[in-house]
């Protein structure tokens, strides 16, 4: 495909602060990238401390404009010290993508270690409430708030041998549109999105007849760019989002059918 040509045009992020998790790689960083281009502060936060650390030192070597913070997003004392640790380098956290996420046991669903289920939900569905609810905190306080949770295809569809990943990330459609009807007066927009297969470095660890199948199933025939969805999250940042609230947003090549 042609590259991508990005501009500055979300003009109201500007000196927003935003929280990004699973901002060290794939769409995180993507999108981590296209808001500081348009003058955000960000806040990586990352299970691979390493990762993170690196991360936040190539694009920003100042630490002005984008901050690394290490967490697992399925604890509430670290999810909690997240939202403190940004309050305090660059003020109230405006703008939340919750992108943190493991794709899970990859297996025939009878053969499925209920410690593994418990782990990817954890992960995909736990952190992203908590992360909501912390935000939503001080969100609500401001009477301004951009929450975006990255859900995935498989939570509309479902996948074959991903039980606990599609269950998970169906909660989090769900979980969006009902934060999003309760936080609605309040200035808060709160919307999801459900991406295909992108070509992240979570999706190393499916396997290959998997992602055949899931490629197989897009009608475009090739997997999406993490720059492509940085692009839609960024826009539902943005106040030209405006009267769009609770929605999940398809980003899979022409794959949903609903």
């Amino acid at each position: 495909m042609a590259e991508l040509i990005r501009t500055n045009q979300y003009l109201s992020i500007k000196g927003k602060v935003a929280v990004i998790t699973g901002g060290a790689s794939g769409i995180g960083l993507a999108t981590a990238r296209l808001l500081l281009a348009n003058g955000a502060r960000v806040v990586l936060a990352d299970y691979n401390e390493h990762a993170v650390q690196n991360k936040a030192a190539e694009l920003d070597q100042t630490g002005d404009q984008v901050a690394a913070f290490a967490l697992d997003v399925s604890n509430q004392e670290q999810v909690q010290a997240l939202f403190e640790f940004t309050q305090q380098k660059f003020g109230p956290v405006q703008l939340l993508v919750n992108s943190a996420g493991v794709i899970g046991p990859n297996k025939p669903t009878l053969e499925v270690d209920f410690r593994d289920w418990q782990r990817a939900v954890a992960v995909n569905l736990d952190g992203t409430f908590l992360c909501c609810q912390e935000a939503i905190r001080g969100m609500s306080q401001a009477g301004y708030g951009r929450i975006v949770n990255v859900a995935s295809i498989a939570g509309k569809e479902g996948n074959p041998q991903l039980a606990a990943y599609s269950a998970s990330k169906g909660a989090v459609i769900a979980l969006t549109k009902s934060l999003a009807k309760e936080f609605s007066n309040l200035g808060i927009y709160i919307n999801s999105l459900a991406p295909a297969v992108i070509a992240t470095p979570m999706n190393d660890a499916t396997s290959a007849e998997t992602l055949a199948y899931m490629v197989g199933k897009i009608p475009l025939g090739r997997v999406g760019q993490p720059e492509e969805v940085a692009e839609i999250i960024a826009w539902m940042l943005s106040d030209a989002c405006s009267f769009t609230t609770g929605q999940c947003f398809d980003i899979s090549g022409g794959r949903a059918t609903y």
